[in-house]
């Protein structure tokens, strides 16, 4: 089969897929993939696979979408014309049946499917579009449509934690450091012969780790999901940051998060998680962190971020204890609570009252604009605690 008819359209229609799912392709890919094609055997899937692959992946994380987006396109050769490139063999065996597609990519191929080119799409006025980005970053989680939590994740994965670095125990060699590196000092002498010249050495500065203890319970289901994509774009920003979510268990997804490509990250959340949406132990969910990982994650002045809105299906019972624990524990402990957008909050059930004592810090994350400020809070120094422990005591 040559590269001509109705192929190089496809391929075009092919790559506008891959692009608008995420994937750095311009024309000048195109044109090197219309090109590689007739060198290849088009009746072989694996060929044409990889020979695309080749031209269009540049990034490890973008694989996975790759494969599917191919799988999808050019399942058929009654699909969108594609003809010719699909394994007949492998097709009787069910191995190109369409799969479930992340979300970009299906708006992707159903823009696709509606004639959407991006010379259709009108653009947005400047002025039109940043009232809109203004009105998304004070608008509730909950009550986002779609096409808005599109925006605010995007938008969340622009947003850095500054955590300002700490003092630790071990040293390095510096210029004009207050210890004096006797092992350094000896060593040069005898290599070089010169005059002895003192070596020296200072205490490093590192960020410390970061510990997110999220509540994926049914009232916290529409803040946890569009808050995962936050601690998915921190995970990858930053090192040491570990991410734990509960309802009626405790759950590490530390390693499901550290993928690059969201859409991967969160399907490998949400196979390893087993209570969504479920009810809360938080006291139970506390209790275990402590005993058994608060000494792996909690070294070197942690600073602990708990997101939930302290609606305790065990009544509070044991919580008081387990967060004072964990309090003791970290060098700073904050707690998120969407509850807080009310203006009239008032800490009235069991759960809030027994946490509140041992905090040192009470905001709410309800919108972009709290993830906002959560963020110029976690670049001050110190922090005082907040009022709330008096009015819960």
């Amino acid at each position: 089969m040559s590269a001509t008819g109705a192929l190089p359209v496809n391929l075009m229609h092919f790559a506008r897929i891959l692009r608008r799912a995420g994937l750095p392709i311009g024309p000048g890919k195109v044109v090197a993939a219309l090109n590689a094609l007739p060198l290849i055997d088009l009746a072989c899937r694996d060929d044409v696979y990889w020979a695309l692959h080749a031209l269009f992946v540049e990034k490890h994380a973008h694989s996975e979408l790759f494969r599917l987006a191919f799988d999808n396109f050019w399942r058929a050769p009654d699909a969108a014309g594609a003809g010719g490139v699909i394994d007949q063999r492998k097709k009787r065996h069910g191995e190109h049946e369409p799969r479930a597609l992340p979300r970009r990519l299906a708006e992707a191929m159903a823009g696709l499917e509606t004639g959407m080119t991006a010379e259709h799409v009108p653009e947005p006025e400047a002025v039109a579009s940043w009232s809109a980005t203004e009105r998304l970053r004070r608008q509730d989680f909950e009550t986002m449509t779609a096409a808005e939590m599109a925006e605010a994740k995007r938008l969340m994965a622009g947003l850095r934690l500054p955590i300002p670095r700490v003092v630790t125990r071990r040293s390095a060699p510096a210029a004009a450091g207050p210890r004096i590196d006797m092992r350094a000092t000896l060593r040069a002498s005898l290599a070089t012969g010169d005059v002895l010249q003192l070596k020296r050495r200072a205490r490093t500065r590192r960020h410390p780790p970061l510990v997110v203890l999220c509540d994926i319970s049914g009232s916290m289901a529409a803040y946890a999901r569009m808050l995962l994509h936050f601690l998915h774009a921190i995970t990858n920003d930053r090192d040491r940051v570990h991410v734990f979510l509960f309802g009626t268990r405790l759950t590490n997804v530390t390693r499901e998060l550290a993928h690059r490509d969201p859409d991967v990250a969160l399907a490998r959340v949400g196979r390893t998680v087993q209570d969504w949406s479920g009810g809360t132990r938080i006291g139970a969910a506390l209790g275990q962190f402590n005993r058994l990982w608060s000494r792996r994650v909690l070294g070197q002045g942690a600073v602990v971020l708990l997101i939930t809105d302290g609606l305790d299906r065990d009544g509070g019972e044991g919580l008081g204890h387990e967060a004072q624990r964990l309090q003791r524990s970290c060098r700073r402990l904050i707690w998120l609570n969407p509850l807080l957008r009310y203006a009239g909050f008032v800490p009235k059930s069991a759960g809030i009252r027994a946490l509140l004592p041992h905090v040192d810090e009470f905001r709410p994350v309800h919108n972009l604009d709290s993830l906002a400020a959560l963020i110029a809070a976690l670049s001050e120094v110190t922090a005082a605690r907040r009022e709330f422990a008096a009015v819960a005591a």
